[in-house]
């Protein structure tokens, strides 16, 4: 295990560009004997403080921005179809996670990981419980207990808290990363990232 500072890894699951970035991020950390905290937060909250709402909304940006998030995936190689409807709001994926992290942290990023790809290749309603109750069956979690954990206050306020202490770091977007107390926004400064954690910065 590393020594170092894990990379926070801040990301929405209705956030096309946090999906992209998803699907580098831990073996991006992996070459740089990193390890990965990863963060879902609410954009909708986040909006609320910055007076922004989803690319998709935005006159002009918006149609650039659909055509970007495909393309973006193309040249990676990475799945990607719009899901239907978007945006939407991620609430119950994020309980998920934050349940399951105070279990396994593992187990929360493979949920993490399987309820994006549900979502953008897999046109999958990630917003339903039942849905999240059987991405968290197939590794090997009861769906009772994942259903009756969306419905505990105390989940409830981990994901508040961790929105609230997300924002007061300065995170803005989806994905937004901080590295060493650095912080960058977008799965296009992940190249960025890396060269920050190679030489310490510049």
């Amino acid at each position: 295990m590393s020594s170092k500072a894990p990379i926070d890894f801040y990301f929405d699951f209705s956030s096309p560009y946090g999906y992209i970035a998803s699907t580098r991020i831990d073996e991006l950390a992996e070459r740089n004997g990193r390890r990965v905290a990863w963060r879902p937060i609410l954009l909708g909250v986040v909006f609320k403080t910055t007076g922004m709402g989803p690319l998709p909304t935005v006159p002009l940006k918006g149609q650039y921005s659909l055509h970007d998030f495909a393309r973006s995936a193309r040249l990676l190689g990475v799945p990607f179809k719009m899901p239907t409807p978007f945006p939407f709001n991620a609430v119950t994926p994020s309980r998920v996670f934050y349940w399951l992290e105070d279990r396994d942290a593992g187990l929360a990023r493979r949920f993490a990981q399987a309820a994006y790809h549900a979502a953008f290749p897999g046109q999958q309603d990630i917003t339903k419980p039942e849905v999240c109750a059987d991405l968290a069956a197939n590794l090997g979690v009861g769906r009772e207990d994942t259903l009756a954990a969306l419905n505990d206050q105390a989940v409830k306020d981990r994901l508040r808290v961790e929105v609230e202490a997300a924002i007061a770091k300065g995170v803005f977007g989806s994905p937004f990363i901080i590295v060493d107390g650095e912080p960058f926004w977008g799965a296009d400064r992940l190249e960025q990232v890396e060269r920050w954690m190679q030489t310490g910065g510049w």
